[in-house]
């Protein structure tokens, strides 16, 4: 569904992702884990073209999209391209990032009605299935303000869902909550996962990854030092120093 070919990232002399290669396949769920300032965060918002690559190639369902080249190799963003594309993939941000001035349900209805030319009929309807489907049905017409953090975090996702992307992109959905609201939010992204929608999930909650990941990579310095099974991961026969050196500080 996607793939990354040899892609890098660089801010000045920092190179935050150094010449990644990666393959996600429809249905996969991928937990990226690592030390803060690895690449993660950044990982993500090129395959959603939240920043521009500086070498590489990203392809969605076979086809280079995004990008097209000047006459000195450098990467364009192709307008066009990137707003549909951003149309088919889903992105849940650490902070909510809701519209403080609409309502749950409005928050939700806004990306189909907006983006994709859904009426609002349409739009609302999916809208009340969806805060039924995480649980916040009764919370439809209360603004953010009122939520807790994990509330407004399912509807965040709700809102990412009301999309239909082909692939949703999680970036730590827990770090910003109280420990006690972290459980509502991985429960809503255990049911989703077993509906077998393709997941990119950056993550601290190595428990989490372990139980949901098809495949977990782990980040250093820009670069996959790992990528293979979470049992593999977490075994205690990893005997890649870096990584048992971090999981023994967070287990």
């Amino acid at each position: 569904m996607i793939k990354l070919e040899n892609v890098s990232k660089r801010f000045g002399d920092f190179t935050a992702v150094d010449n990644v290669s990666l393959a996600i396949e429809p249905g996969e769920k991928i937990a990226i884990i690592g030390p803060s300032g690895s690449g993660k965060t950044t990982l993500l918002r090129l395959i959603n073209f939240l920043e521009t690559l500086d070498s590489g190639s990203i392809f969605i369902d076979g086809e280079e999209v995004g990008y097209r080249h000047d006459r000195k190799g450098r990467p364009i963003l192709d307008k066009h391209q990137v707003c549909k594309l951003r149309s088919e993939i889903g992105m849940v941000f650490q902070h909510f990032h809701l519209f403080p001035h609409k309502t749950c349900l409005e928050n939700i209805m806004e990306g189909p009605v907006t983006v994709k030319g859904v009426s609002k009929d349409e739009a609302r309807e999916r809208g009340l299935k969806l805060l039924e489907r995480v649980n916040l049905l009764d919370k439809q017409d209360v603004y953010p303000a009122f939520l807790s953090g994990g509330q407004k975090q399912r509807i965040a996702i709700a809102r990412a869902l009301a999309m239909q992307p082909k692939i949703i992109l999680f970036d730590e959905p827990t770090s910003a909550l109280d420990p006690e609201l972290v459980g509502e939010v991985l429960a809503t992204i255990k049911d989703l996962a077993g509906e077998g929608l393709t997941m990119l999930i950056v993550t601290h909650q190595m428990g989490f990854a372990r139980e949901i990941a098809d495949k977990v990579i782990f980040m250093d310095q820009g670069r996959f030092i790992f990528e293979g099974c979470a049992d593999d991961c977490f075994s205690e026969e990893m005997d890649h120093p870096r990584i048992k050196a971090f999981l023994r500080k967070i287990l």
